[in-house]
């Protein structure tokens, strides 16, 4: 073979390469990928729709993320709650413990519900918890610990997550605290 007919055979290679490229692109990833369909043939193929967001594991947050850390101490028979409020789809870290059984309620009231309605998550006795939630709607997401036995009992509550008041219910007073601290490390 001759180079010119290297050259020509190269080119004619090429110019295939470039036209099946061209094709692929116009039959399959414009419609996958950015929605437009310009031969029809992404809607016969089912493509269309394809790179639009549907469920995904990741949310973004849009508020702040925040830290939080307070103390009780229950005296016999006593009671407090305490709640964050979030937003639907904000989602929280917590660990809470206690240094005795407590009855608790994990528990969230809806903005705008009846008074006195509440939705319940967890409820038992327990000398401790933690986990993750996620608030399911807009409201006051939180716990209620009473002290069931004859001692005085300490609940310590840990978060981080995206809210910024806390509200404490204790002896038919309710105390509303801002949280300005910006948590500085992960849980």
């Amino acid at each position: 073979m001759t180079a010119a007919a290297d050259k020509r055979r190269i080119l004619r290679a090429s110019a295939a390469a470039l036209l099946v490229a061209a094709l692929v692109l116009v039959t399959a990833v414009l419609p996958a990928e950015y929605g437009w369909d310009p031969l029809g043939t992404g809607e016969a193929l089912g493509l269309m729709g394809m790179s639009e967001a549907g469920e995904t594991a990741l949310r973004a947050q849009p508020g702040r993320w925040r830290s939080d850390a307070i103390t009780f101490a229950l005296e016999p028979f006593e009671a407090v709650e305490y709640k964050y409020r979030l937003q639907a789809g904000d989602a929280m870290l917590y660990r809470w413990s206690s240094d005795t059984q407590v009855l608790f309620d994990m528990h969230a009231e809806p903005d705008g519900a009846a008074p006195g309605y509440a939705e319940t998550f967890a409820k038992a006795r327990s000398d401790s918890g933690g986990g993750s939630y996620t608030a399911p709607f807009d409201g006051i997401h939180g716990w209620f610990w009473q002290n069931r036995t004859q001692q005085r009992a300490t609940v310590t509550l840990e978060t981080r997550g995206y809210y910024a008041s806390a509200t404490e219910f204790r002896d038919g007073r309710e105390f509303e605290y801002e949280l300005t601290g910006d948590a500085k490390d992960q849980p």
